[in-house]
């Protein structure tokens, strides 16, 4: 169902009065710097001895101020003349968000898609990630950083937070400081330090469709003022929520574990080292995908899904994706484990800090998939089972205190490894729904119904990549008000991959059969080199127009390396031009930015304003070859893409008892030049290969996006204690945006409004308990859309989270 702008603000509106609204506000507010602090102190953030004093209510409490390390110090938020968005340990735990899907409905301008883990894409401003099948070749532009490590895996997006201190948003390119791949921005994590002061804390949630969730962690000293540690854990567990009448049972569940482990020595004054391990196993049940339309493609009618079905007698579970009913018959599943350890060696010269960062990832995927996603025995299987393995050392000086020149330089080196060993197999149904032809207006299927039956692809790739770079930035107060920040940073990479693809079984027929075959599915092999460097960085002018309103203008260039195509070059008939070759050029990001930092009324209210202008040279599209038999994607190079917008976030406190917040979101994204695009279902089946997609939007992005949100508490006693009972709402809203890189009609995701709420009390004993709805008003809606190999016109989707409630106990010690 389409939402139009006006029902949103009155939709929105009226969430805000009927529930009086959240609380964000604290949740940003008063964000201490870790105990461990990763990079030399900073000046106390307190008001000056003669600052004036506020004529407001004396019982009013101050927003107070955000301390990021955004710039790989610590400052305030505030101060950063950077478009940012903070979200702490408080608003995760107020609004029940336990990873990036639901941040992004606190954050309008990061969007996240996930039909499974590894196809994972996440986009800032419309950036980051070009929707579509994962390939392995192609790097995500957003970068995702815990405890200053970068998580090359688009798939961390998809795990459960574990004691996280903050999230830090970062908009538009970061390439200076947190390196190539962040053209579109970073979420820099933060998780809890370890405590020299015992601490426990421990959390329970329950709700319907089976829901239970488990947090603990504990922290405390293990030597005296030397040595403390700090353990956590989170485990999840949920029935799915889709019905599959075929096998009989619910799928689409979340079935994980986190665990996570951190050291600190505090060696002497001077020298600190913290240590880090993480442990992830997730083992859902997880995903299929639903009939939601058929559209209309340029094939003769008999060759298009209605006809095909008919056919073979084979009638949908349902056509409307919002009762839920799957049907697949093959098994499915999701499973991946990550791991890793890092540690971070901080030495204080007292004019300057040196920072290492040492660490090692991995992460396995183990999935399965039905993916022609019918009860048809159409493709049987369809997986790519990975291993991938990272290492990375970071060196970074820093100078230390508050100078007329503050200055960060340092050196970064990166290796990761990738090794895919895939599988297609094709069932009984195969010959007739990929290789029937119409003559004269009827179907003809192949004249050998068992030529794809058990007919196999196995693909094989393996691609490696080695990174070196090295960068700096200062900035020059210029004078007290006015400061320039400029920073470089030159990277150099490598990369290598191996792709071959071979094919077996099937059953025999004539020469003209097996060509039909080859035409579904061919073998083929090739290797690939890459070597290119780039330089990224960025400007940026500040001036305080006071101590509490800062207006900035920034110039940033990001930088996104080239791409090795690691899941076969479309499968196009003998002597066809090919589509792409076998690499992508790399990409490279400008953004214009001017912004407005301030906090008004003493600091009851805090509002940031950003507009911004991108232009995206050799924009990296990962399609999808429109073939018969077509389940992989390809890369290839948009010559250019425009997006520009304004994004206003304000968070206010107008009583001590009342907390609020609203973001708000404009985008305007196109290709603005994309003339070998993909072709969009519509146009499928006449002689185009590629088509002009310039002048279209850019998939993936909402014009329109924005949340709001507020909390309403009063002092009370329950159960005999003392504390704070509340009442919260967060309403959030995405306008209507398209789900695939060609841009058909058929794949669009129609807007929608989605509404939490959740009420409780606080004890000042140290426990909390709240009841919770979230999509108070089961709204229907759909997360993602896919069109069905074998391009018979089937669109398919996974239906977003219907109504649920819960409840949640919480205690700290």
């Amino acid at each position: 169902m389409s939402t139009s702008l006006p029902a949103l603000r009155t939709g929105l509106l009226a969430a805000v009065s009927t529930v009086a609204i959240c609380y964000a506000a604290p949740a940003l507010a008063d964000v201490a710097a870790p105990e461990s602090a990763p990079t030399a102190p900073v000046a106390e953030l307190t008001p000056p001895e003669d600052a004036p004093q506020s004529t407001l209510d004396p019982g009013f409490a101050s927003l107070g101020d955000i301390v990021v390390t955004s710039r790989r110090r610590e400052e305030r938020a505030q101060d950063v003349p950077i478009a940012l968005t903070v979200i702490n340990e408080e608003l995760l735990n107020r609004t029940g968000a336990y990873n990036v899907g639901q941040v992004t409905q606190l954050a309008p301008s990061v969007q996240l898609l996930s039909p499974n883990a590894r196809n994972t894409a996440i986009t800032i401003r419309g950036l980051g990630a070009s929707y579509g099948l994962a390939n392995d070749g192609l790097e995500q532009g957003v970068g995702i950083y815990i405890d200053q490590v970068y998580y090359s895996r688009p798939a961390t997006a998809t795990l459960d937070f574990v004691d996280i201190d903050r999230i830090e948003i970062l908009r538009g390119p970061q390439g200076t400081l947190f390196g190539k791949n962040t053209t579109a921005g970073a979420l820099n994590i933060t998780t809890r330090a370890p405590s020299f002061t015992p601490d426990a804390q421990g959390e329970v949630t329950i709700g319907d469709y089976g829901f239970l969730q488990a947090k603990a962690s504990i922290s405390g000293p293990l030597i005296d003022d030397k040595l403390a540690a700090r353990l956590s854990f989170v485990s999840t567990r949920r029935d799915g929520f889709l019905d599959n009448v075929t096998v009989g049972r619910e799928q689409n569940s979340q079935d994980s574990i986190s665990l996570r482990g951190s050291l600190l020595f505090q060696a002497t004054d001077n020298l600190t080292v913290r240590l880090f391990g993480d442990y992830s196993d997730q083992t859902p049940d997880c995903c299929t995908q639903l009939y939601v339309r058929v559209g209309d493609t340029s094939k003769p009618v008999n060759l298009r899904f209605p006809a095909l079905a008919a056919g073979l007698g084979y009638v949908p579970g349902s056509t409307n994706p919002y009762d839920r009913i799957a049907d697949v018959d093959g098994a499915i599943g999701a499973d991946q484990i990550q791991r890793g350890f890092s540690a971070i060696v901080d030495y204080d010269f007292g004019w300057a800090t040196l920072t290492s960062i040492s660490a090692w990832r991995a992460w396995d995927w183990r999935p399965a998939n039905d993916r022609d996603y019918t009860a048809l025995d159409i493709t049987r299987q369809s997986a790519n089972p990975s291993d991938q393995d990272q290492w990375s050392q970071e060196f970074r000086l820093s100078s230390t205190g508050s100078n007329r020149i503050d200055w960060t330089v340092g050196a970064y080196a990166f290796h990761q490894a990738v090794e895919t060993h895939g599988v297609t197999e094709y069932g009984r149904n195969a010959s007739y729904w990929l290789t029937t032809v119409s003559v004269g207006g009827v179907p003809v299927p192949g004249t050998n119904p068992g030529l794809l039956d058990g007919y196999t692809v196995f693909n094989d790739s393996r691609i490696e990549t080695d990174s070196l770079a090295v960068f700096g930035q200062f900035t020059w107060n210029i004078t007290d008000r006015l400061h320039l920040t400029p920073g470089l940073r030159y990277t150099h990479e490598e990369k290598s991959g191996v792709y071959a693809s071979t094919v077996s079984g099937g059953g025999p027929g004539t020469a003209a059969d097996l060509t039909r075959r080859l035409g579904v599915a061919r073998p083929q092999s090739y290797a690939a080199d890459i070597s290119d460097g780039d330089l990224s960085g960025q400007v940026s002018l500040a001036y305080d127009v006071s101590d509490d309103v800062l207006v900035y203008g920034s110039y940033a260039r990001g930088f996104k390396s080239g791409g090795i195509n690691m899941a076969g070059i479309p499968n196009l008939p003998n002597g066809s031009p090919s589509l792409t070759n076998a690499t992508v050029e790399p990409e490279a990001v400008t953004t214009w930015e001017l912004g407005l930092k301030t906090q008004l009324f003493d600091k009851r209210l805090t509002a940031n304003l950003a507009a911004y202008r991108t232009d995206v040279e050799d924009y990296q599209a990962n399609v999808v070859d429109t073939g018969p038999g077509a389940l992989r994607g390809y890369l290839a190079n948009a010559d250019k893409v425009e997006i520009q917008g304004i994004e206003l976030d304000a968070f206010a406190r107008p009583a001590a008892w009342i907390d609020l917040y609203g973001n708000v979101s404009w985008t305007d994204a196109s290709y603005a030049d994309f003339t070998n695009g993909p072709c969009p279902l519509e146009r499928i089946g006449t002689s185009t290969i590629a088509c002009d997609l310039s002048g279209k939007e850019l998939p993936g992005v909402s014009p329109w996006a924005g949340s709001i949100g507020g909390e309403v508490h009063a002092d009370t006693r329950a159960l005999g204690q003392s504390g704070e009972a509340y009442f919260g709402a967060d309403a959030s809203y995405r306008s209507t945006y398209n789900a695939d890189a060609s841009v058909s009609r058929y794949t669009e995701i129609e807007g929608y409004s989605l509404v939490n709420l959740r009420a409780g009390f606080r004890s000042e004993a140290g426990w909390e308990a709240f009841v919770f709805v979230k999509n108070a008003l089961d709204e229907d809606y759909l997360q993602l859309l896919t069109v069905q190999a074998g391009n018979s016109g089937l669109v398919l989707g996974t239906p977003g989270d219907p109504r649920t409630v819960g409840l949640t106990i919480r205690a700290r010690y």
